[in-house]
């Protein structure tokens, strides 16, 4: 038999390495959401003529839709017959991101002079690790 210690240790490694591959899989549907709402949002404002903010929030909760189903059956794989909660949970996590997104842009452009473009990567950065604690934490485990 193994020794309890050996055993805790195998389970530490175990629970790391399906964080780290649940993570992975978080960041391709995130960079598919980036893609589904970047092209809503174009479709909207560029060829139906919709107001940029209609446009983009469109382009955002088109993601959120897609992220949600993709993260619910590929990267956490969930079973949870609550849909409809899990996924106003699922929005609610998004939601806050995108304030806290807003507020990093916001504090790093307007206060500290940083490009816009590189003020949306780091607030992109911080907020993946945001959505993906919250939804590994919250959503699909709560």
């Amino acid at each position: 038999g193994t020794t309890p210690q050996l055993q805790a240790r195998h389970d530490i490694v175990t629970t790391m390495s399906d964080l780290i591959i649940k993570f992975f899989k978080f960041g391709i549907v995130g960079a598919t959401g980036v893609g589904v709402d970047f092209g809503i949002t174009w479709l909207c404002k560029d060829k139906l003529r919709l107001n940029k903010y209609v446009a983009n929030s469109t382009g955002f909760l088109c993601a959120v839709v897609s992220n949600y189903t993709l993260n619910r059956v590929w990267t956490f794989h969930s079973q949870d017959p609550e849909v409809a909660m899990q996924f106003s949970k699922f929005l609610l996590a998004s939601l806050i991101g995108l304030a806290i997104n807003n507020g990093i842009i916001y504090l790093l452009n307007e206060r500290f002079g940083v490009k816009f473009y590189t003020s949306k990567l780091i607030a992109t950065g911080v907020v993946t690790l945001w959505n993906f604690w919250a939804n590994y934490t919250f959503t699909f485990h709560g």
